[in-house]
């Protein structure tokens, strides 16, 4: 009997507002602390990745996002210590400030110009964000590092 590869699923949020893109700085995670991310998580078992990001929204950010007003931007098949699947969500609308509900994992949200994001970023992240801006919805990357 063939054994299926379980993937991880990431999820994240892109909120922008005046222009600016929301980041958080990682703190305590064990993966790249120090260096700011957009909000995300994982999926969970017996979730949609709609519902999912608005779960998301609501534990990390505390805002209230109606997955309608989420919008698919950017698919990415990557490996970085193991196979995941990232969706990346942008959110037309919420409802609610943006407050850090998980001081233990994120030691604050700041408001970023696209031109002047932070030198210490998730490195998919910034490469996610070469990809939405130009238009393109799938990606891979790390793979190589999988063999």
């Amino acid at each position: 009997m063939t054994v299926r590869p379980a993937f991880c699923v990431d999820l994240h949020l892109l909120l922008r507002a005046d222009q600016r893109l929301l980041l958080g700085e990682r703190l305590n995670t064990g993966f790249m602390d120090g260096a700011y991310h957009f909000p995300s998580g994982h999926l969970e078992q017996g979730e949609s990745a709609t519902a999912g990001m608005v779960r998301e929204a609501a534990e990390e950010i505390g805002v209230t996002v109606d997955p309608t007003d989420l919008d698919l931007v950017h698919v990415m098949h990557h490996y970085t210590d193991s196979g995941r699947t990232a969706f990346f969500f942008q959110a037309t609308r919420w409802v609610g400030k943006v407050t850090n509900r998980e001081p233990d994992k994120c030691a604050g949200w700041s408001w970023f110009s696209p031109e002047a994001l932070p030198k210490r970023m998730v490195p998919y992240a910034t490469e996610a964000l070469r990809w939405i801006a130009d238009g393109v919805l799938y990606a891979e990357r790390g793979w190589e590092r999988a063999r």
